[in-house]
């Protein structure tokens, strides 16, 4: 099928635009726009659904593009530089594909939960650019999904795209409003027989995170970057750890203190999982005695 061409600013033109800066449409058209090597090969290789693809006909394209627009699903619109470097937003420079992408419903059921599960909830983030950073570190460190509750940033904005570098597409982060809704899924899986636990950081919490057992089946509590926590995360709350720091730094950034914990939680899952190797390798040189 051959490319719809756009060389104004028509209608459609416009619902591009909104995606980007609107976040009330964006969700009421149910889409958002990604750019980016990383970002666009990893929404495809995850199955997200691509709407459409935007592009320059008259410019040479790399084997990564020509790949996408011979492969992806999606329609196809040619659109002149002009046009693609104001969906950009990054100043003088074009984008060689731009890509229309659906928003997946937010439903709990998108998180797997197994023994080994580790997830991370971040209560009513206001920058998008912390949200993308905890969503990348989340799926660096073997988490299996982000949640994110209350009156918070979108997860779709293109700051938090953008900060996600693609991680986004890798591991599901659902919206949630409420924490009573996040409260009944957390019980729903204890009455599966997975012992969740929901560790809360705070600056002033009464353990240090290195002496809390983070192989359980875990879900880190992540709160506001100037308020916290809400009441109702705090009473919730199995343990409460906090991050030993020292110098004049009074505290950490929200997506810095959430790393920290996440690696915490990896470094003493590999620790346990390299002993119980080592305890199955000793088992097997034990000599089997042979019968008299």
């Amino acid at each position: 099928m051959s490319p719809q061409r756009i060389t104004t600013r028509n209608s459609r033109f416009q619902v591009w635009q909104a995606m980007l800066n609107n976040r009330t449409k964006r969700h009421k058209l149910g889409a958002f726009v990604v750019q980016g090597v990383r970002p666009l090969t990893l929404a495809v290789a995850h199955g997200w659904t691509v709407e459409a693809l935007l592009y320059d006909p008259d410019r040479r394209a790399s084997e990564w593009a020509a790949d996408l627009l011979a492969t992806a699903a999606g329609e196809r619109f040619a659109l002149s530089p002009e046009l693609l470097r104001e969906l950009g937003e990054k100043g003088d420079d074009v984008p060689e594909l731009i890509a229309i992408v659906s928003i997946p419903d937010d439903d709990l059921s998108r998180v797997p939960v197994r023994d080994d599960f580790l997830g991370v909830l971040f209560d009513r983030p206001t920058s998008p650019g912390n949200l993308g950073s905890i969503i990348r570190s989340a799926d660096a460190f073997g988490a299996a999904g982000v949640l994110v509750t209350g009156h918070a940033a979108d997860p779709y904005d293109t700051a938090a795209v953008r900060a996600s570098t693609g991680s986004l597409f890798g591991i599901p982060t659902v919206r949630v409003p409420s924490p009573r809704d996040v409260l009944a899924w957390v019980e729903a899986r204890r009455a599966d027989g997975i012992p969740l636990q929901l560790v809360a950081t705070d600056e002033h919490g009464d353990v240090d995170v290195f002496d809390v057992d983070l192989t359980a089946p875990t879900l880190l509590l992540v709160g506001n970057e100037t308020a916290g926590l809400s009441a109702a995360w705090r009473e919730a709350a199995d343990r409460t750890v906090r991050i030993p720091i020292t110098g004049t730094a009074s505290s950490l950034n929200a997506a810095n203190a959430a790393s920290i914990v996440l690696y915490e939680a990896a470094r003493q899952r590999l620790t346990a999982r390299s002993a119980e190797r080592s305890a199955e390798a000793e088992h097997a040189d034990v000599p089997v005695p042979m019968p008299e």
